[in-house]
């Protein structure tokens, strides 16, 4: 007989805290035995309760113990769980999603809700189907707000997600072709984020939408609880000032405030977390000053300096729609010299020689001092102009720098996360 989920959630309430990786450290863990697509969870258990887990959770019946608890189902449970956590709360949960700035987003909201409340965001890239559930089985009394990264390739995903998460409050950051390969076109992306909306309709939540962005202001239409940014007439109301390369923005009062942000596309995140702070009763100053100490990290809109050369990197993910607002931001920058070194775009589908050569028209038709495109589907963008140095793969990228070195120039690095273009740095 499968323990039940009021079972487990007192077992839960006994452990630190849930794992689902054996090799990670337990310390009187509640330890998740999940399967791979390649291997059964079930038989890495007794090493997680060796390195000092408290209980486990497989759905192998032999290995049923006083310590050893059998379910049908590790993830079903693993969500049942943390869902039932989240019932037990009566604190706002926020939902993020979006094509592109997610994290970003998600980051600059926690900063300035923590200027007042004890906030809950999720850590690093936990925002799947196993991410979503860890992360709220994190939530303690103590926590007063949580924030919930929502990430998603296919349709259904995020009412899964919102179905686990239960959010009270939303933010769509914006409509792109990303994961093309999972959700078959723009629309389907569309119709696949929008799952938050209906969630939040549904269950008479409060949804943040940026007026500036004629796909979600569509999709919002029946929305009947709306907050709005960053128009005059909005809610929260701000100005880009600049974006060159640090973003520059004019609150709601006047005040001018100085990023450590780069790209004009990451001030409307910005601007979503400033209208939530404000939503939230964050001080206007307080939710100012939060966002601009916040500093990037993980490779996301980061600028180094590298000897001469000031490095633009956002190597962390790339898609036909974030690429294209790199390229037009990087293009119109004043400065000097001006260097794109791109990398393939990823999960793409059918679509990807297509979007890789509508890229390379959008670089095209910018002004740079050098072009450099790597990867195989690059070579669709390089097509598109004799001047753009291809190169097949990264190694030879990386020795035609070690023969022409790159100084005192302005430098964007940007491709999909498994081109790992962040090692590029060592040459530059």
């Amino acid at each position: 007989m499968p323990h039940s989920t009021d079972f487990l959630y007192q077992k839960y309430s006994e452990c630190r805290h849930v794992s689902t990786d054996s090799r990670a450290e337990q310390d009187q863990s509640l330890f998740f035995a999940l399967n791979g697509p390649n291997f059964k969870g079930a038989k890495f258990a007794l090493q997680a309760l060796e390195k000092g887990a408290k209980y486990a959770v497989v759905d192998d019946p032999a290995m049923a113990a006083d310590n050893v608890f059998v379910v049908e189902d590790t993830l079903q449970t693993l969500q049942d769980l943390a869902r039932h956590h989240r019932r037990q709360l009566s604190i706002p949960v926020i939902g993020i999603t979006g094509s592109n700035g997610k994290t970003s987003t998600k980051e600059l909201v926690y900063s300035v809700l923590s200027q007042k409340f004890n906030t809950l965001y999720t850590q690093g890239n936990l925002n799947n189907h196993i991410g979503v559930p860890l992360t709220l089985l994190r939530l303690k009394p103590e926590h007063e707000m949580a924030i919930i990264e929502m990430g998603a390739n296919h349709i259904g995903e995020i009412a899964l997600l919102s179905s686990i998460a239960l959010p009270t409050h939303g933010l769509i950051t914006n409509i792109g072709k990303a994961h093309l390969e999972g959700f078959g076109s723009l629309e389907g992306v569309a119709r696949g984020k929008s799952e938050l909306y209906l969630h939040l309709d549904e269950h008479g939540g409060t949804v943040f939408i940026n007026t500036g962005n004629e796909h979600l202001m569509r999709m919002s239409r029946r929305i009947q609880n709306k907050i709005t940014f960053p128009a005059t007439a909005d809610f929260y109301h701000s100005e880009l000032l600049e974006a060159s390369p640090y973003v520059v923005y004019r609150d709601e009062e006047g005040n001018e405030v100085s990023t450590q942000l780069v790209g004009s596309y990451n001030y409307e995140n910005m601007a979503a977390a400033a209208c939530i702070g404000k939503f939230f009763g964050v001080p206007l100053e307080k939710a100012n000053a939060a966002i601009a100490n916040y500093s990037p990290v993980n490779n996301r809109s980061q600028v180094l300096q590298k000897g001469s050369n000031t490095i633009i990197l956002d190597a962390y993910n790339a898609n036909p729609t974030s690429m294209a607002a790199a390229v037009r931001n990087f293009g119109g920058m004043k400065v000097a010299r001006k260097i794109v070194i791109l990398g393939d775009m990823f999960e793409m589908g059918a679509e990807s020689a297509a979007e890789h050569r509508a890229l390379g028209e959008v670089v095209a038709q910018q002004s740079f001092d050098a072009v450099l495109v790597c990867g195989k589907d690059m070579k669709y963008a390089s097509e598109v102009s004799s001047s753009f140095l291809y190169f097949a793969t990264k190694p030879e990228l990386t020795k035609w720098l070690q023969e022409h070195p790159v100084s005192e120039s302005y430098v964007l690095i940007k491709g999909s996360r498994g081109m790992g273009l962040e090692t590029l740095l060592e040459v530059l």
